[in-house]
């Protein structure tokens, strides 16, 4: 099974928003998702259902139009759409420039809080933190977690410090003890292997924003999933920037095809102030 295939509804929704209504103060027709999503392969209730979802969620609004019905952001989803917009073009794939600087969170439970921990150690993840020991975690640069700590209502059994490893510390082999390494570089691997064909290949117009959404979706799920650890303290064989050259390459060529397939099958609408 290639990558692709896995890609959720809702990840590709996003993505599509993201793409299309993000900055432009508009809001979308849910008929136009729905062939935009048909020509992706997700069926029409799957993608309806998607639509109920997100707004349930807070992430979508609707806006009716006679008898058609809109879709648009709001604030919540236009915050997710901006921070992945940041993590694809301004942060990037590859550290180069750390300065050394760890964040490190320590963190102590009552025995009985099993969910409470592993919903900490579940955020802790996504935020790029690895255990270095059982109640101690660590992540390169520095990271804000107040608000994660906060809203997990963890603040009282945290503590967090910025520290710089000493001298004769081996960092590569204490990433390697820390991260699963060999499975963020076979995604890496596995990106390049699935997209790299498409640097040299021109697809039909719809066919290329279709293509256009699940790369720009799998990218962001890799890139998310990765730690940002220092490049100098990686293996030489690190695929990140190989799979980063690959994305926008890819990206660039199918962008002009994908922008005519939407302006030609998407039907937008001003967004109106919400009441």
């Amino acid at each position: 099974m290639t990558g692709e295939e896995s890609l959720r509804p809702q990840s590709l929704m996003l993505t599509f928003l993201g793409d299309q209504v993000l900055g432009r103060d508009v809001c979308v027709y849910s008929g136009s998702v729905i062939d935009v999503f048909a020509r992706a392969g997700i069926g029409e209730q799957a993608t309806r259902s998607t639509l109920t979802r997100m707004v349930g969620r807070g992430l979508l609004r609707r806006q009716r139009e006679g008898r058609r019905m809109y879709f648009g952001l709001t604030e919540r989803s236009a915050a997710v759409l901006r921070d992945g917009e940041r993590r694809i073009w301004q942060t990037g794939a590859v550290n180069r420039h750390w300065d050394g600087t760890w964040t490190l969170l320590g963190f102590s439970l009552p025995e009985s809080w099993q969910r409470q921990r592993h919903d900490l150690r579940s955020q802790l993840t996504w935020s790029g933190f690895g255990p270095l020991f059982n109640g101690l975690w660590i992540a390169p640069g520095e990271v804000d977690v107040s608000a994660l700590v906060a809203e997990l209502g963890l603040s009282a059994h945290v503590k967090v410090f910025r520290a710089h490893a000493d001298a004769g510390m081996d960092i590569g082999q204490m990433i390697e003890e820390t991260w699963e390494l060999s499975d963020l570089a076979a995604g890496y691997a596995g990106f390049v292997r699935r997209w790299q064909p498409w640097e040299d290949r021109l697809p039909e117009a719809d066919e290329a924003l279709v293509l256009r959404l699940r790369l720009q979706t799998e990218w962001l799920r890799i890139v998310r999933r990765d730690p940002r650890l220092p490049v100098k303290h990686l293996p030489d064989d690190w695929p990140a920037e190989q799979a980063e050259k690959t994305f926008r390459a890819v990206h660039e060529r199918l962008s002009p095809l994908a922008r005519d397939a939407s302006e030609r099958l998407l039907d937008l609408v001003p967004a109106r102030p919400q009441a």
